[in-house]
């Protein structure tokens, strides 16, 4: 039978969403899941679960000030989420507001930032800022948290809701996996010969929006950006031609190396991606995911079942339940290991 929405559903304690992250990045725990094997471990101990020859595939996209409050020229409130750049004054956003405005009118963000909408492109809203629209957002806008985090952004989410590799602006959301890894991991995974390549993926608005079909071939999935570049597809061959594994840092960075992987041979360069992994997809790139665990009925969670293995990725979460593991972008981390079809 085909799967549906309700095949990926779970039912979580709502304190086990972790609302801040630890004191240390490398402090959280580490579920290892290899087919219907699982072990307790901890994030500063992957090392123990690589090893020399394997490469690490990280996204270096920064997240973006890309939540902005203020008022339409009624006085309405309005609340702004960007989406992406389109041109350097022209963003796509999400627009929360009592009323949605009309194209021409104008609001003013932030106290500072007066925008003029230009329209809609579906659930989106274009935007013009009267400058560099990327400036201008980091200047006055507020870091994204998500919205299961019950409060909200401080002056420490400036600095743990980014990677410490994080070097390209682009993203409204954080490539949580990546935020396990502080730099003495990194020195010791290098020190090791576990090698460390990046692509850069820019998380859209649009991966907080849930399913809301029944029917999983009947879901789009919004488009994003993405950059494979050559020195990483370089260091993927080497890998390969040594015996080594690659292991994806996150969902983001499994989705670039598989998306430019579709047609058979690995392609260079910027692109866009708007694929949709469930259970049956034949993954050609990846051989280990690290990745946080999911919210339900998630894309992310379906992404993770076909690369664990469905019943695998059940018992993993009733496990990671049982054993108090703390959930999502500020949670604990698996190290998943790709089932064999």
């Amino acid at each position: 039978m085909p799967l549906t929405l309700a095949d990926f559903d779970y039912a979580l304690p709502p304190e086990l969403v972790a609302q801040a992250p630890l004191p240390q990045r490398s402090a959280s725990r580490l579920l290892v899941v290899e087919g219907a094997r699982r072990s307790d471990s901890r994030f500063v101990d992957l090392p123990q679960s690589l090893r020399a020859g394997d490469l690490l595939v990280m996204n270096d996209s920064r997240v973006l000030h890309a939540r902005l409050l203020g008022r339409k020229e009624s006085g309405g409130q309005v609340e702004v989420m960007v989406e992406r750049l389109l041109e350097p004054d022209v963003a796509l956003a999400q627009l929360r507001a009592s009323k949605s405005p009309r194209p021409g009118s104008r609001l003013r963000l932030e106290g500072a930032l007066d925008v003029e909408v230009l329209g809609r492109d579906g659930e989106f809203y274009r935007l013009r800022f009267s400058g560099d629209a990327a400036e201008l957002i980091e200047r006055h806008g507020r870091l994204p948290l998500p919205p299961y985090i019950e409060r909200k952004a401080e002056a420490p989410d400036e600095l743990r809701y980014q990677t410490v590799y994080a070097r390209e602006p682009g993203s409204v959301a954080a490539a949580t996996a990546g935020l396990h890894f502080d730099q003495d991991l990194l020195a010791k995974l290098g020190e090791m010969g576990v090698g460390i390549a990046y692509v850069t993926l820019h998380v859209g608005a649009g991966t907080f929006q849930p399913v809301r079909v029944e029917n999983l071939a009947e879901h789009h999935m919004h488009s994003e950006r993405y950059v494979m570049p050559q020195a990483t597809a370089d260091a993927m061959a080497a890998t390969r031609a040594r015996g080594g594994r690659i292991v994806a840092v996150g969902t983001t960075s499994l989705r670039v190396l598989e998306s430019a992987a579709l047609e058979g041979d690995l392609k260079v360069g910027a692109g866009e991606t708007a694929l949709f992994v469930t259970p049956g997809f034949e993954f050609r790139m990846v051989d280990l995911l690290i990745t946080n665990f999911h919210l339900p009925k998630s894309t992310l969670l379906m992404l993770v079942s076909a690369f664990g293995g469905l019943e695998e990725i059940r018992a993993a979460y009733r496990h990671a339940i049982e054993a108090r593991y703390r959930f999502f972008s500020y949670g604990d981390a698996m190290l998943l290991h790709r089932k064999s079809i």
